[in-house]
């Protein structure tokens, strides 16, 4: 079935033949059970299209992502996976969509290629904070990892990965399948070859299986680890030597493009600064 849920979906589930938007539009909303308020992620989903649509599509896959019922997460975890009355199946609307010509690899690769930057894998930030390298640092890493968990551990989820190659073209019909069955230990599917256009008589997949220890993926959206996180930035907001972005950073499930948006967004704050302190300074 197509995801998000689109008109598609909906005559293929329930064998309709919902013809137009205006149809479908009705269809979704006989089924929505209405919430006295919006809170958790489940509400999000019945409100609009209904109980048998959200344990379908959204309840199983939830609880295995976060390891959690939806009803314990807030409503932006489900809120952000949109349902639509026309056939469009692309999760992002964008009107540019496209992968690197030659990669991430190459692309960071050359990124990050310059003489003013030096790269340590390997490295834990703890070994080298005392060193002072820099008179201002840009964190992406957790904000209460570089707090020496002061206030307590932010909670994390984590992803594992199982890469296979097979002597096929193709295994699946498209790039990612979810897969929301509690049965199915993985989350989703994916065949990089869909997304790259590469042509090749191989191919790989990857099965992502969500988990609560490894490096930290995703923060939890609830309200309790908000407040948490708040103790956290109310430390941050002190420091002037010091600026946080990213998800592990700012505590927020960012897509890519949120992230790349908020990091120009910093970099002009900075430099508006940097310009703002470098002009009093010769005024005076």
């Amino acid at each position: 079935m197509p995801v998000p849920i689109n008109r598609t979906t909906l005559n293929a589930l329930y064998g309709l033949d919902l013809k137009n938007e205006a149809e479908a539009a009705l269809f979704l909303a006989s089924r929505a059970e209405p919430c006295d308020a919006i809170v958790t992620s489940k509400d999000v989903v019945v409100s609009q299209i209904g109980s048998d649509l959200y344990r379908a599509f959204f309840e199983g896959y939830t609880r295995k992502q976060w390891g959690l019922d939806p009803t314990q997460l807030d409503k932006s975890v489900t809120a952000r996976v949109p349902t639509r009355t026309n056939t469009d199946d692309r999760y992002f609307l964008d009107t540019y969509q496209a992968m690197p010509l030659h990669g991430y690899t190459e692309m960071f690769e050359k990124m990050l290629d310059h003489e003013n930057i030096t790269v340590m894998t390997g490295t834990e930030y703890a070994d080298i904070q005392r060193d002072n390298l820099a008179a201002h640092t840009i964190f992406t890493g957790p904000i209460d990892e570089y707090f020496g968990y002061r206030f307590g551990r932010l909670p994390y989820r984590s992803l594992k990965f199982q890469h296979e190659t097979h002597d096929i073209s193709r295994m699946q019909p498209v790039a990612v399948v979810n897969y929301p069955s509690e049965a199915v230990p993985y989350t989703r599917v994916t065949e990089y070859k869909h997304l790259t256009g590469q042509i090749h008589p191989k191919t790989s997949i990857s099965y992502e299986f969500a988990c609560a220890d490894g490096d930290p993926y995703y923060p939890i959206p609830r309200l309790e680890n908000q407040a948490l996180y708040k103790q956290y930035e109310a430390l941050a907001r002190a420091r002037a030597d010091v600026t946080f972005v990213g998800r592990l950073g700012t505590y927020k499930y960012f897509n890519m493009d949120q992230v790349v948006g908020q990091a120009l967004a910093t970099y002009r704050r900075m430099v508006k600064t940097v310009l703002s302190d470098a002009m009093a300074a010769s005024a005076q």
